[in-house]
């Protein structure tokens, strides 16, 4: 309960923000939203910190890229199409799976799978390029919905897809163990098992590049099986790998003519300081 009672947040990140944008040296790169810890939990609708954020890389014009499961993104609706327009962004529902019963037991108190659907459907309908993050994908317990969800994303306007296999660092293994233990008690040590399968016998792997996708016969598996879903959706490679920045930015794929995220608009205020 501490993820839902202990909540941390920076105070002034618009301040943070505008300084290093206005570094001379500062280099203009897709910025990702979203890929260490959602930016639209429960707080954020007092706290404003996400669109505050938002509100900053728009009057710079700054690419970025949102990752999220939560139903409250649609109040930056107006943000994301101001952006759209310009070819400044690009967002990532994260579908976990498709069983009500499933998200209510690992994912309580969030978005149903069929609201999340319905934010992708609506990001789609006001022109603001979007795909699905199918992740985390565990195996034995949702590994077998990946086809399902890349498919009913796409008719629900999915544009690209990535996936991330489950990542148990730190404190999240024995957590993530007594969870499997109270929830799925004949299951557990077979999905342990594979997860060290995937990770050359440990939990975990933090190596870049490793932690996301694994390694050996079952990351193979999932790999071809999501590049066949992919294909039969009619979602291609994104080989530019602009759509988003950072190791979960570069899962994502694009199709329908997605258009890597614009650099040459960025217009930082030391640029206007040197007129006068």
């Amino acid at each position: 309960m501490d993820f839902e009672t202990k909540i941390f947040y920076k105070t002034a990140p618009v301040d943070r923000l505008h300084e290093a944008l206005n570094d001379p040296k500062y280099e203009c790169k897709p910025i990702a939203i979203g890929t260490n810890t959602d930016p639209y939990q429960p707080a954020e609708k007092s706290l404003k910190v996400t669109r505050s954020i938002l509100e900053t890389l728009l009057e710079y014009k700054h690419p970025v890229s949102v990752v999220s499961k939560g139903v409250l993104i649609l109040r930056d609706l107006d943000l994301f199409q101001e952006f759209a327009k310009l070819n400044l962004i690009s967002v990532a529902i994260s579908v976990t799976t498709l069983q009500n019963d499933l998200k209510a037991r690992l994912e309580p108190r969030t978005a149903s799978p069929g609201a999340r659907l319905r934010v992708l459907r609506t990001l789609s309908q006001a022109n603001v390029p979007v795909g699905v993050m199918v992740a985390p994908i565990i195996p034995m317990l949702n590994d077998h919905e990946l086809e399902e969800i890349i498919d009913r994303s796409t008719d629900a306007g999915a544009e690209f897809a990535g996936y991330v296999l489950i990542r148990l660092p730190l404190e999240v293994r024995p957590m993530f163990e007594d969870w499997l233990d109270e929830h799925f008690p004949l299951k557990a040590g077979r999905v342990m098992s594979r997860i060290r399968d995937l990770h050359e016998g440990k939990a975990y792997d933090p190596r870049f590049g490793h932690r996301m996708r694994g390694t050996g016969v079952y990351a193979e598996l999932i790999r071809k099986r999501f590049d066949i879903a992919r294909s039969n959706c009619g979602l291609s490679v994104n080989e530019s790998g602009d759509l988003a920045a950072g190791e979960a930015g570069n899962l994502f794929v694009n199709a329908k003519g997605v258009k890597p995220l614009r650099t040459d608009l960025f217009k930082p205020r030391y640029q206007q300081t040197y007129l006068f």
